[in-house]
């Protein structure tokens, strides 16, 4: 897929007249784009600074006159006024304007035709009372018409800029959540309405307009209804409980695509060959063949991103597959189709020439930790350094722990199936953990060439397993542990020493191990003479550790003497980084949403069906 690229349309020539009418520039199209979206951050503001002053403001009256001022009064006075597009005074205008300044930011193409359906016609509107005497006078008017028009004029120049596509189901979704939510909270504000009324000889359909109303704005846009009035507080809370709902209709109805497409069996198959060819580069690159990832490809074919959707953030994971000539064409084209969907890209755990390469393409970095490499060669445990190593493998061999190692091809199907049953039992919870660093299946008919290990005890019974997936003919990187928890202590230990010590039986010479992340920070901060904000960082993941494993990890691999090759996290904007970070730890299941029942059963089932489809092809 190309990278795409600004086009200017020439201008067309006028039948009747023989002119031309020239098309706007791309820098004046992208400061129409932005000048709309900070006339909404500008709104959104004054929406809210109005709903909080009216409260204070109608306290003030009462203690100077002694009495409830009345906003049929005020209502009166200013009758003859009106507002610029969503400056009404309400929390609903305000959630509707901070909504549209994210999904105008983001140049989704139906949040631009939303507005232009809001305004225009507003426009329109306010042109047509300009022309009674009631209204021309207020110098007001004409203000409030002439934003809204420069609103309307800012949208029809930047009108190209908006090209990002929506979900097909949106508008049945916004329809269900929309009928939802006002028979809900309106049903909940009419009986507020009822229970605090002031006045007397209210009937229901009164009460029900009052806070529709009400929802709208807190102003005095209700105050002409008879016989109702109720309390500031009422208000406001019909106005909290409209906006809320009003928030899920507009999610509902801008949301991004859910990215659905999962990596086909023409895909799988490309990128094993792009494997065969370069796997070697990257020690992450077979994570690449997750099924729950889709994939884009450079213009040649040479070179892919691999990437999953979540919360509206692709999510890449190590460098591009393939040629790194033909890197830039796939990075390209997966920020294409980011944009295209308006979704946040992000890159997990990319290598330093990978992160170059998307840096000129637009992404920030940020380091997050380095990756353990062993080279086989260079590994021994003599010397006072391993000394805490070799005690500890001893210890486990003298307790009667083997080790067998092989490759997944070679073992039998009956005892596969008895170790993928051992390595559920055995596993931390009920979601499967990991994602960029992480294959998430065992025992993949497609996945002979991975090398598993398993650690028996003295009888003869399998206390733990260890799984690593092939990096380049001559590699491993490490993909799977598990182990019984009534098993010996330094289990994990004794059986990575088992394979760095007999890695040339498979003809193996590096082995990655586990990431660490905020490795430097560790490392450096425990040093004399480090300042007082790195010794500051370095004590708060010390903190965080004792739930998240922060420091053990580090601490794990760097016992074997490891090569620490940095790894880092690619991002388009600073204000991206907790969306990115939440949908990351979503991907890795460190964070679970909840969903229905019955929605998840049919996700899983649909999942399962086009695993299995994949499967039986491989």
């Amino acid at each position: 897929m190309p990278a795409q690229q600004s086009v200017v349309i020439p201008p067309q020539p006028n039948a009747r007249r023989g002119l031309t009418l020239p098309s706007p520039s791309p820098r004046l199209r992208a400061r129409a784009a932005a000048a709309t979206v900070w006339y909404l951050r500008l709104v959104a503001v004054l929406n809210v600074v109005a709903v909080l002053s009216l409260p204070f403001r109608q306290e003030v009256n009462e203690h100077n006159t002694g009495r409830i001022t009345m906003h049929r009064e005020h209502a009166h006075h200013s009758g003859g006024f009106f507002t610029p597009y969503l400056a009404t005074a309400g929390l609903v205008s305000a959630t509707l304007a901070i909504f549209f300044v994210l999904v105008m930011r983001r140049r989704k193409r139906a949040a631009w035709v939303a507005n232009l359906l809001l305004a225009g016609p507003l426009f329109a509107l306010y042109l047509l009372a300009l022309t009674q005497d009631q209204y021309r006078s207020h110098v007001f008017n004409w203000g409030s018409a002439g934003l809204t028009g420069l609103f309307v004029a800012a949208l029809l120049i930047g009108r190209r800029e908006f090209n990002a596509v929506g979900d097909p189901s949106n508008p049945k979704l916004a329809l269900a959540v929309g009928a939802g939510s006002i028979l809900v909270t309106g049903g909940l504000g009419t009986l507020l309405v009822h229970a605090t009324n002031k006045l007397h000889g209210a009937s229901l359909p009164d009460e029900i307009v009052y806070t529709l109303l009400r929802g709208v704005s807190v102003g005095p846009l209700a105050d002409h209804i008879d016989n109702v009035h109720a309390p500031r507080w009422v208000d406001i809370t019909i106005n909290i409980l409209l906006a809320a709902a009003f928030c899920l209709v507009l999610y509902a109805c801008f949301r991004s695509p859910r990215g659905r497409r999962r990596l086909s069996v023409e895909d799988e198959e490309g990128l094993r060959r792009l494997l065969d060819k370069h796997g070697a580069r990257d020690s992450l690159g077979y994570f690449a063949l997750r099924r729950d990832k889709a994939v884009t490809w450079s213009p040649t074919g040479k070179a892919a991103v691999t990437y999953r959707v979540v919360g509206a953030v692709s999510l890449a994971s190590g460098d591009p597959i393939g040629d790194p000539e033909a890197w830039p064409g796939a990075i390209d084209a997966w920020l294409a189709e980011a944009r295209r969907h308006a979704w946040t890209p992000a890159v997990m755990g990319a290598g330093e020439e990978a992160g170059t390469i998307y840096a000129r393409h637009g992404l920030d970095a940020l380091e997050l930790g380095d990756e353990a490499i062993v080279d086989v060669d260079d590994f021994s445990l003599e010397g006072r350094a391993m000394r805490v190593v070799r005690q500890a493998h001893n210890r486990v061999r003298r307790a009667g722990y083997t080790v067998r190692i092989r490759r997944h091809e070679d073992i039998p199907d009956d005892e596969m199936a008895t170790l993928i049953e051992l390595a559920d039992q055995w596993r931390d919870g009920a979601t499967e953990r990991g994602f960029s660093m992480a294959l998430g299946r065992l025992g993949d008919p497609g996945d002979g060439r991975c090398v598993l290990l398993e650690c028996r005890d003295g009888d003869d019974r399998p206390r733990a397993l260890l799984s690593f997936v092939p990096w380049g003919e001559h590699g491993l990187s490490l993909d799977l542990m598990r182990r019984d928890r009534n098993s010996e202590n330094g289990l994990m230990e004794f059986m990575v020493v088992e394979l760095l010590l007999r890695a040339k039986e498979i003809d193996v010479e590096r082995v990655s191990l586990n990431f660490a992340m905020f490795r430097a920070v560790f490392e450096r901060g425990a040093r004399l003479g480090a300042g007082p904000f790195l010794r500051l960082w370095r004590s708060i993941l010390s903190f965080f550790s004792r739930w998240w494993q922060i420091e053990s990890l580090y601490r794990a691999n760097a016992k074997y003497r490891p090569v620490w090759e940095p790894r880092f996290l690619l991002f388009a904007k600073s204000s991206d980084l907790p969306r990115i970070g939440i949908a990351s730890a979503r991907a890795e299941g460190f964070l679970t949403v909840p969903a229905l029942p019955s929605f998840k059963r049919r996700k899983e089932q649909s999942e399962a069906a086009a695993e299995g489809a994949v499967t039986s092809s491989c």
